[in-house]
């Protein structure tokens, strides 16, 4: 086995942290009102940002 990192996690990196931000906060949408609203924001606010970034950039 070579000291190289796995081309799968290089390829599966950002797309599994997006992920994991959405479903926090989604799961934060879920537990209440109030103070939960910050976490929802950021979590579903990055995520949006990063695709019209990527949807953006192509063109």
């Amino acid at each position: 086995m070579s000291g190289k990192p796995s081309t799968l996690w290089k390829t599966f990196a950002a797309p599994t942290w997006i992920g994991l931000l959405t479903a926090i906060g989604l799961f934060c949408a879920l537990l209440g009102d109030g103070a939960w609203d910050m976490p929802v924001w950021l979590g579903m606010g990055i995520a949006a940002a990063l695709s019209l970034r990527g949807l953006l950039k192509r063109r």
